[in-house]
């Protein structure tokens, strides 16, 4: 018995060595049948950021003339553009958690923002403006637009709670101009003593070392104001247009930069590319800003560019429209409306300045629809610009379309604009622990 076993084993093992090289072939020719499979289909999908965005395999396409692949986004009836030009790091997960923040988010308002303009000599400071598109208000628009919106909010809640922050509705704009808070000095001591106010009269501050409290300005001196409370100025939430991580008041992770917007109550109309005959735009003073002055020195006879100390000599509207390129250009502060005011007109903005913490910039890809210039390379601005090739300078005005919606204020909030993104931006920061109240 075993001896027979042994034959038949022995048997097995020859057929087996005689077999063997034709297996391994089999599997190889198994393998790559797979392999070729696998490459045909990824022929037909393009690789971003770990997702994989199909286009139709019937087309030709071109790596330097790819149309725009819209997807049909599941948290919005719109469509939002979520391709390698798009504007968004991404897109889908913005809009989700944008969604819930519009179901969850609750902010409560002390209540200076509500008392009679009567009660006292100082109402003025906490109440909303009355005409906040006047002309006059310019750059502090934004400031004056948020807390406007706010109140008018469903986020509001009157039971302090269930807030995930607290908004302290002072203005630093009003403030500049009332005529017994108007110095530096004595902003300064009235934000102090407001906070400390605040700190004693509720038990809201002092669960969370003020870390949930936010305030807003756009007045240059507002970047001050926290500088003789610590810790206003350490933990709470400022949200401001002057975001200059080279400010000392300003603390990048924590704060959020405000979109600095002009008046506008209508959009404006939009030239195409092919009616932009203009390299460069630019139009401010040079007095307070040694980059101006310099792009002024290098570029003021160049006749592809329209820059201007001061005004310009045609309507300051025109040379957004008439530029493929409107700078902004650090003067005293890193900010301007300058940025928002090229995005509304369809001019992609050249930001040459530096240390400015950009809004918005953890949602938006800057690079998709600006161009960000070193200061020091000024002098090379011309070259850097003719460089950018055409199609990508297409896309770029593209996307200035799809954006133009979060740098725009209006009477009645819309889906996306200033005051929705800046409040996302709180949002975002969300789920301090606090002990109890």
């Amino acid at each position: 018995m075993g001896f027979c076993a042994f034959r038949k084993s022995f048997k097995l093992l020859k057929w087996w060595g005689f077999l063997r090289p034709f297996s391994v072939m089999l599997i190889v020719v198994v393998m790559v049948g797979v392999l070729l499979m696998v490459q045909t289909k990824m022929k037909n999908f393009i690789h971003k950021n770990g997702v994989f965005v199909q286009f139709d395999v019937k087309e030709k396409v071109g790596m330097k003339n790819l149309e725009l692949l819209k997807v049909k986004n599941r948290s919005n009836k719109g469509e939002i553009l979520s391709t390698c030009v798009g504007p968004y790091y991404d897109w889908e997960l913005f809009a989700a958690d944008y969604e819930e923040m519009m179901k969850t988010l609750k902010i409560f308002v002390y209540p200076d923002a509500f008392m009679s303009n009567k009660f006292s000599t100082f109402s003025s400071i906490f109440l909303p403006h009355t005409n906040p598109f006047d002309p006059k208000l310019g750059n502090y628009f934004s400031e004056h637009m948020f807390k406007i919106a706010l109140l008018g909010s469903s986020f509001v809640t009157k039971k302090p709670e269930e807030a995930h922050f607290y908004f302290m509705p002072f203005s630093i704009n009003v403030m500049r101009n009332h005529p017994r808070v108007h110095s530096a000095s004595a902003i300064e001591d009235f934000v102090a003593g407001y906070t400390d106010r605040v700190s004693s009269e509720f038990s809201f501050w002092n669960a969370s070392g003020g870390a949930d409290h936010f305030y807003v300005y756009c007045h240059s001196i507002g970047r001050d104001a926290a500088s003789k409370h610590q810790k206003l100025h350490h933990n709470s939430i400022q949200v401001t247009c002057s975001s200059s991580y080279f400010q000392r008041l300003y603390i990048a992770h924590k704060d959020i930069g405000l979109p600095q917007v002009w008046p506008r109550q209508h959009e404006e109309v939009v030239n195409p590319p092919d009616a932009r005959h203009k390299l460069v735009f630019f139009a401010g003073r040079a007095q307070n800003s040694l980059a101006r002055r310099d792009l002024l020195e290098l570029w003021k006879n160049d006749s592809s560019f329209d820059i201007f100390s001061g005004s310009s000599s045609f309507p300051y509207k025109e040379g957004f429209r008439r530029s493929r390129y409107c700078l902004h250009v650090k003067g005293y502060e890193v900010n301007t409306a300058r940025v928002s005011d090229a995005i509304q007109h369809g001019c992609v903005p050249v930001l040459i300045s530096n240390y400015y913490d950009l809004p918005l910039a953890n949602i938006l890809d800057w690079s998709k629809f600006s161009i960000i210039v070193n200061e020091r390379d000024v002098p090379h601005l011309k070259k850097i610009l003719l460089s950018v090739p055409k199609q990508t300078y297409l896309n770029m005005y593209n996307n200035l379309g799809i954006v133009r919606k979060h740098f725009a204020w209006y009477s009645s909030p819309k889906k996306y604009d200033s005051f929705h993104m800046t409040v996302y931006q709180l949002w975002l920061k969300r789920g301090l622990h606090r002990v109890d109240w």
